[in-house]
């Protein structure tokens, strides 16, 4: 049955978050565009966001391991349509950043970037993605929180 006209079709990303002990965030420089990013990538048919970003991670890390707890989503709009972009925790790299193998013709180098340091390496809106996910994550919209609407919004509980 197709979609009714007018329905969204967004490209949907995944990617990981991996911290070290010292809380800095491991960035990848990718060789098909400017700036750098996180681990992951789209979506492809038929895969889940969670698939995604294992996936991605086998192809661009060389890690094979487990996606871990989802940390946030975030709607956004560029380049002409929408974009649904998931992070998960990829957890402590530990014992496995030894083994941390770049794709070829993807990645030419990795990085660890102190969080006040995001901004000299990442564009604004994934600086702002990355940042409201380490904040607490959750539902962003354009990488920052979305402002609490609706009947529930401002309400308190208990008696006056």
């Amino acid at each position: 049955m197709p979609l009714p006209p007018g329905t969204a079709r967004p490209v949907v990303a995944a990617g990981a978050l991996f911290r070290d002990a010292a809380g800095r965030v491991l960035l990848v420089h990718p060789t098909y565009k400017p700036g750098w990013d996180v681990p992951g990538g789209v979506v492809e048919e038929g895969e889940s966001p969670a698939e995604a970003c294992r996936r991605e991670i086998a192809e661009e890390l060389g890690l094979d391991r487990a996606t871990g707890a989802f940390l946030s989503v975030d709607h956004t709009r560029g380049d002409g349509y929408d974009k649904i972009l998931f992070l998960f925790d990829g957890g402590p790299l530990g014992d496995d950043e030894h083994r941390i193998v770049l794709g070829e013709n993807e990645l030419d180098r990795w990085a660890w970037v102190a969080p006040a340091d995001l901004a000299d390496h990442l564009p604004p809106p994934l600086c702002r993605r990355v940042t409201s996910t380490l904040a607490g994550g959750g539902y962003l919209e354009h990488g920052l929180p979305r402002p609490a609407t609706g009947p529930t919004a401002g309400a308190t509980s208990g008696a006056g």
